[in-house]
């Protein structure tokens, strides 16, 4: 079974770092989990790439980052979070939403996402204070947009790749992304290559379909590294809905019962509904009390 993997290294004797992702396994799940356009796919698809790359940096598993993009396109907000185990979940606002293709052809990412707001990230690595960076959207075609963010909020000039491929039958046939970024002490011939070299990469998601991620290795002629994996999990469960449930109180969840007829719980991060009638909301505080 095809998995979803990102790949490090150092390039150019040591004064890059290089990112590979491959992530076609997780954006099928995406897709199947959200029932999502075609551009809607190739928004998020490109927003959890970037996404993990991002996680692929935190210190712990339990470490956690989110990252919201709000660019008032068709789709609505853009959300995905994910940790340092690499589990990622997002979604979009109106994943049914669609857009007829540009001028050249191409999904029309940009008109989907909007480009007339913001990029945030929150990132916690358990130190007590989060980490909240924002920058403009400049696009809305979401490459462009992680690189600004990481020259305006980290400080860190990035060349970004980013590309999902949708089939004729709506699944991915291809998706992935590509981080280039210069070491601290680099000097202005490393930000000048990484500039020249991403022109090269406009179309990420051809490059990883003919050549798979392995290639990417050999163009830039260093032996591929070992793959981390990624995944496409929520943390949503109805032990938790239940302690969610629990925490309400009895009275307030009786409230509930009468004015609704069930508790209904809803994680838009995996698309799963959780309900609990009359008689299971009973026997869960019964349950509890006999504890």
């Amino acid at each position: 079974m095809r998995k979803s993997l990102i790949y490090k290294t150092l390039i150019w004797d040591e004064t890059a770092s290089l990112a590979v992702l491959d992530t076609a396994a997780l954006v099928n799940a995406a897709i199947l989990r959200h029932a999502l356009t075609p551009v809607a796919a190739a928004a998020l698809g490109r927003t959890m790439t970037a996404s993990a790359y991002l996680c692929s940096w935190l210190k712990e598993e339990e470490s956690s980052l989110s990252v919201t993009i709000a660019g008032g396109g068709a789709g609505g907000k853009i959300c995905v979070a994910g940790d340092g185990a690499l589990h990622m979940r997002g979604f979009v606002e109106h994943p049914d939403a669609d857009l007829p293709p540009r001028a050249d052809g191409k999904l029309d990412v940009g008109g989907f996402t909007g480009s007339e707001g913001t990029l945030t990230v929150i990132r916690d690595d358990g130190e007590g204070i989060p980490f909240v960076g924002t920058s403009a959207l400049v696009s809305g075609e979401i490459a462009e947009d992680f690189s600004a963010y990481f020259l305006t909020s980290e400080q860190r000039p990035t060349g970004v790749a980013l590309g999902v491929r949708i089939d004729t039958d709506g699944s991915c046939m291809a998706a992935g992304g590509l981080f280039l970024q210069p070491l601290p002490g680099a000097g202005e011939e490393v930000l000048d290559r990484i500039e020249e070299v991403m022109r090269g990469y406009g179309q990420i998601s051809s490059i990883l379909a003919a050549e798979g991620a392995e290639g990417i290795f050999t163009r830039f002629g260093v032996p591929m590294s070992e793959g981390r994996e990624i995944f496409f999990r929520c943390h949503c469960s109805k032990e938790r809905v239940e302690s969610l449930i629990l925490s309400l109180g009895k009275s307030e969840a009786e409230a509930i019962l009468r004015d609704e007829g069930e508790i209904s719980v809803y994680c838009h991060y995996c698309n799963t509904s959780y309900r609990f009638n009359e008689e299971e909301t009973r026997a869960l505080f019964e349950r509890e009390n006999k504890q």
